[in-house]
């Protein structure tokens, strides 16, 4: 399985917390799946942590990129396909860091990993990881 995961479900992977479901850890965890990890989510993550949204251990610009080598998942760029498929998104969900990732695993053929109901709205495979 090649798994796009949502911000919040890399962050909890990173952090061991237990918000993820059986499936999901599973699946996460499973050496023969393949993760991505959108530079969207590190950006996000980048914004709301500079603005006091979002508690995150250190500084983002040094400890992302180890939680990302350590987590083994590969940094996925965004390409020019994946800005007009998120733009022509329906408006089910406004959120443009979502609607990327949405346009991301819809262009690349990935199962996003979320615990965002609103995701089920569109045309993407998913694997719910609410516990």
């Amino acid at each position: 399985m090649r798994l796009l995961l949502d911000t919040h479900v890399w962050l909890w992977m990173v952090s061991d917390e237990h918000r993820l479901n059986d499936e999901a850890r599973t699946a996460i965890t499973d050496p023969d799946n393949d993760l991505y990890l959108s530079v969207v989510s590190v950006w996000e993550l980048a914004i709301k942590h500079a603005a006091g949204k979002l508690r995150y251990p250190g500084s983002p610009s040094v400890q992302v990129p180890l939680h990302i080598e350590r987590s083994g998942v590969s940094p996925l760029a965004v390409q020019v396909e994946h800005a007009l498929i998120a733009a022509a998104l329906p408006e089910h969900h406004r959120d443009p860091f979502d609607r990327m990732l949405i346009a991301q695993a819809q262009v690349e053929d990935l199962t996003l990993a979320t615990a965002d109901g609103r995701f089920g709205a569109y045309d993407v495979r998913l694997l719910t990881v609410a516990a």
